[in-house]
């Protein structure tokens, strides 16, 4: 089960980061743009969201397999790589799946789209340069 889930959390990153990127830079694009916000912005937005959310499911099922919580015995903060596995990675994208979710909720309560393509534009920037910033770049390469 741990190497199914594990191939499936990596597989689906690809996925997240492509979708997360589109939405992001749409946002930026329609903000800076001044451009009227349609059903287009608000699919992606709304599937930059599901995606992550669905992630965050695999990866906490992934989390509390029983070959990774093993990992814990004997772990030490000195251990960089592991400290990345079983502290930073999940702690940073539970921060990134929460501002996400925050940016879409306060997408949605704007009523001129400008409004709309801010919030998406600073919430899904932040997430995805932490979901960026706490990526095991070397084991997932």
């Amino acid at each position: 089960m741990y190497s199914i889930l594990k191939s499936a959390h990596s597989g689906w990153a690809y996925l997240l980061l492509l979708i997360l990127a589109i939405a992001t830079i749409n946002a930026i694009i329609g903000y800076f743009g001044k451009k009227e916000f349609g059903n287009k912005d608000f699919s992606l937005a709304l599937v930059g969201l599901i995606v992550t959310h669905i992630q965050l499911l695999i990866g906490l099922a992934l989390y509390f397999t029983p070959e990774n919580l093993g990992r814990w015995e004997g772990f030490e903060m000195s251990n960089s790589p592991i400290r990345l596995l079983l502290i930073e990675h999940p702690l940073m994208m539970i921060i990134a799946v929460a501002l996400l979710t925050i940016g879409y909720s306060k997408h949605k309560k704007k009523i001129v789209s400008n409004g709309k393509f801010k919030m998406l534009a600073i919430f899904y920037t932040l997430a995805f340069l932490v979901v960026l910033s706490r990526l095991p770049w070397s084991q997932w390469l």
